[in-house]
C-alpha cells in the first residue's frame, strides 16, 4: 500500500529510495492483479465497474476525500501501533499478532467507507482498477484516492 509506505517513509522507517521502489512495485502489482481479475471474472468485473473507486451518488468530493483521509489515518496509525518495537517485550509474541489489529482496522474502515467511495485507502489498488477498467468515470475523481490516503498517512506519521 503506497499510503502505508509513505507513512513509514515520513516516520523515517524507510529510505526514500526504498519507499519509491516499493510504491512503483505496489502499483505494478495492482495493475497485474486487476488484469488477472478481469481475465477470470469478465461478467462480474463489468457489472462492478472493474472495482474502480468513485464517489457514490449522494456524497460530495469533500466527504469522499474526508473518508479517505480518516480511513487511511486509521489504517496507518494501527500499523504503527501494532508494529512498534517499543510496545512489545523482547520475548513477546506481539509481532506475530500484529496482522490481527491491522486486519480489524481495515475491516472497520471498509464498513464505514464502502458506501461513500467503495473504500480506497490503497492508492495502488485504486490505480490498478482504474487503468484496467479504463472508463471515464473511473478517472473522474481518481485524485481523491491518492491525495486522501497520502494526507491520512502523513497525519498518522506525525
Amino acid at each position: 500500500n503506497p499510503a502505508v509506505t509513505f507513512g513509514l517513509f515520513l516516520a523515517r522507517k524507510l529510505s526514500l529510495t526504498r519507499a519509491l521502489f516499493y510504491i512503483v512495485m505496489q502499483c505494478l502489482g495492482a495493475i497485474c492483479g486487476a488484469g488477472v481479475v478481469k481475465g477470470y471474472m469478465e461478467g462480474p468485473y463489468q457489472a462492478l465497474n472493474g472495482g474502480a473507486n468513485f464517489v457514490n451518488h449522494g456524497y460530495t468530493k469533500g466527504s469522499a476525500l474526508g473518508a479517505e483521509i480518516i480511513g487511511t489515518f486509521v489504517l496507518v496509525y494501527t500499523v504503527f501501533s501494532a508494529t512498534d518495537a517499543k510496545r512489545s517485550a523482547r520475548d513477546s509474541h506481539v509481532p506475530i499478532l500484529a496482522p490481527l489489529p491491522i486486519g480489524f482496522a481495515v475491516f472497520l474502515v471498509h464498513l464505514a467507507t464502502i458506501p461513500i467511495t467503495g473504500t480506497g485507502i490503497n492508492p495502488a489498488r485504486s490505480l490498478g482498477a482504474a487503468i484496467i477498467y479504463n472508463r471515464d468515470h473511473a478517472w473522474d475523481d481518481h485524485w481523491i484516492f491518492w491525495v486522501g490516503p497520502f494526507i491520512g498517512a502523513a497525519l498518522a506519521a506525525v
